[in-house]
Parts: C-alpha cells; sequence; structure tokens
C-alpha cells in the first residue's frame, strides 16, 4: 500500500483530555492509502486508550497506535482479517516489552478500536472498552463489545444493566493490550441481537453504503453521553461538527476522562458495486460502439479515395435521368361511373373504374 492524500470517507475527530485530567492519554490515528496494484482506496482508523496512570498511559497508546499501523502497512489488506489480527498482537508484544524496560512504565497498557474500510468494505477489531458504533438506516447500534468484569456480569445476568454505571467494577479490563498474555482481537460485528458469535464475525466485511457513518470513541465519552444523543449528532451534522459537539457535552457533564471521538462518513453520492458496475457496462460498451463506428467510416472513406468503390454511388441517377413512371390509359377504354342503389350516382366518389366496349356490330342494310 502507498499513502493516499485524500482519504475516501469524509473524517471529523477531536481529542480532549477532559476537566479532571492534564495528561490526554488518549491517542489515534486516520491514515488513507490506496492499493498499487488496482487504486483500491484504503482508511484505516485507530483509537486507543492509555491506562496505567502517571506517563505510562499515553505511552501505551502511542506505542500500541505505532505498532498497529506499521503492521498494517507491512503486511497489506489482502487479508484484512488476518492483518488486523497480526497488528493487535504486535501492539501487544511492543507495548508489553517496553513495559519490562522501565519501572515507570511497569504495568502500562491500552485498549484499541480499529476501523479498516478496503473500498467499500468495513472490517474491525476491539480489544477492551472503547467503542466501535454504526450508524445505519437512521439508527445508531453499538457493534463492539466491551471487554470489562461489568459486561460479563450482565451476560450471567449477575446484575443488570440499570447497575452497570455506578458499579464500583465498571472499568475493571478483561483485555487489553499489554499484558503479559498476548491480547486476543474482537472481531464480532454485532448488527442484530439475535446474532451469535459466529454470526457476528461473519460480518466482516460488511458492505457500506452511502450515508452511513462509523463512529470511533473512549469511554470518556460514552461514559457521558447516551447513545441516543450520539445518534442525532450523527443525523444532523456533519463528521467535524459531530465530533465537537459530542466532546463539549461530554465535557459540560463533568469530562471526568478523556474524550476521543473520530467518525467516518460515507459519502452520499457513493455509488452501489452495481450501478457502477452498470456505469462502467455502459461506458465501456459506448466506447467499443464508437470505435466500430469510426473504424467503419474511416475504411469506407479510405476506399472511396483509392477509387476501390464508386461514391457517390453511380448507379443512382439524377431525379432528371428519372422517367415518369405515370401510368398510361388505354384508350379502348371508357370511363363509367360505378352505379349502386339502382341507378344512383355516387357524386362523392372520385374513383373511376375502367372496363372495355364491347367491338361494334356491323349494321344490316
Amino acid at each position: 500500500m502507498i499513502a493516499n492524500q485524500h482519504p475516501h470517507l469524509d473524517v471529523g475527530s477531536a481529542s480532549h483530555p477532559g476537566e479532571k485530567r492534564e495528561i490526554n492519554e488518549d491517542r489515534y490515528i486516520v491514515a488513507s492509502y490506496r492499493i498499487q496494484k488496482d487504486s483500491t482506496p484504503v482508511l484505516l482508523a485507530i483509537v486507543a486508550d492509555g491506562i496505567g496512570g502517571h506517563q505510562a498511559g499515553e505511552v501505551a497508546s502511542e506505542i500500541a497506535v505505532e505498532a498497529m499501523v506499521e503492521t498494517v502497512m507491512e503486511e497489506g489488506v489482502n487479508d484484512p482479517i488476518k492483518t488486523l489480527r497480526a497488528a493487535v498482537l504486535a501492539a501487544g508484544t511492543s507495548v508489553f516489552g517496553a513495559a519490562q524496560q522501565s519501572s515507570d512504565f511497569y504495568g502500562m497498557g491500552s485498549t484499541a478500536v480499529i476501523a479498516c474500510i478496503v473500498g467499500k468494505r468495513l472490517y474491525t477489531a476491539h480489544v477492551g472498552d472503547s467503542r466501535i458504533y454504526l450508524y445505519r438506516r437512521q439508527r445508531l447500534r453499538l457493534i463492539s463489545k466491551d471487554h470489562t468484569w461489568i459486561q460479563e456480569a450482565i451476560e450471567h445476568k449477575i446484575i443488570k444493566p440499570q447497575e452497570a454505571a455506578d458499579h464500583p467494577n465498571a472499568h475493571m479490563l478483561q483485555r487489553a493490550i499489554g499484558s503479559s498474555e498476548p491480547p486476543e482481537a474482537d472481531f464480532r460485528m454485532r448488527l442484530s441481537d439475535r446474532e451469535n458469535d459466529s454470526d457476528s464475525e461473519n460480518n466482516q466485511g460488511l458492505l457500506l453504503n452511502s450515508g452511513e457513518k462509523i463512529l470511533l470513541c473512549t469511554d470518556g465519552l460514552t461514559d457521558l453521553v447516551k447513545d441516543e444523543e450520539i445518534e442525532l449528532a450523527l443525523a444532523e451534522q456533519s463528521p467535524d461538527d459531530a465530533a465537537q459537539s459530542l466532546i463539549t457535552l461530554a465535557r459540560a457533564r463533568g469530562g471526568h476522562d478523556n474524550i476521543t471521538v473520530v467518525i467516518l462518513a460515507v459519502p452520499e453520492k457513493w455509488l452501489s458495486p452495481e450501478s457502477s458496475r452498470r456505469r462502467r457496462v455502459f461506458f465501456f460498451s459506448a466506447i467499443l460502439i464508437l470505435s466500430f463506428v469510426v473504424v467503419i467510416a474511416v475504411a469506407m472513406l479510405l476506399s472511396w479515395q483509392l477509387g476501390w468503390i464508386p461514391w457517390p454511388l453511380e448507379s443512382i441517377g439524377s431525379p432528371t435521368q428519372v422517367e415518369s413512371a405515370a401510368p398510361l390509359i388505354d384508350p379502348t377504354l371508357e370511363p363509367e361511373p360505378e352505379i349502386e342503389n339502382n341507378s344512383l350516382w355516387l357524386a362523392e366518389q372520385s374513383v373511376l373504374t375502367y372496363h372495355a366496349s364491347p367491338p361494334p356490330q356491323s349494321l344490316n342494310a
């Protein structure tokens, strides 16, 4: 892949340390590429939330983002799932390795959410409690799954969903980048509540449509802003404006954590694959027909110039050479009007019929 200056999706992004933190431990990147062999556009978006306190959090998230970008560049996107899995593993190795080199960095780690759009297809991976949302058909849906103790407790019906917000274990991570165990990327993309895990993983490579949007964010946003409010911002605002307004809303409600938002919006004029295919077929068919007509015209003109064919055709005479084709009337025929209805003349009929008169009879003296 090679870097591409202009992303093929509309992008909006913003990050803020919040009202309680001096250091922003969040890191994000949105990078545009194209596949060199066929110029397919690729957009890579990563949001990471560093954990560990002191200065370790921002170190971990920065190392994680850099390692993932480097891996994607090296691996390419011929197999996006394989590449994203390798990227998360590389980030885990890099963060854990850095943590072993300094006591200041011991125990640091990071969450990560990744969206990779290859052409018109969406691939995602996530680790931790940062989130990925999909805005489709005027509705917002959380398509990632939090890797937290509280989420598992809800799924096992240990606690009720309404008890989660104020629970002391609300942000206890069950999976993160930088632990001693290699991080396992989650490829579930939940598009329906009825799906099992296998169904959700099979949603990878989702075909995007015009007007749809993908939002990646850290928990600094989702702790304070409801899904309904995120949906409204995506519906009514541009990606840049929506990112800024959501962060402003979270800050107004306390902003107790770092807040990062990345929004990727599919352009309204983005043609469907079928429309694109029809346009390509029409375009190439028109070019082929036009080329055929031009070749025939050139061939005929050349043949005329060389005298191979007469042109204009000599067999076609001028109007003065064409004899009159008017029919001649036989003088032996005399006109007689048609008689109908007992000798009533049909004066309105203008068509005369002709028949032969009998030869004259000789008169006896």
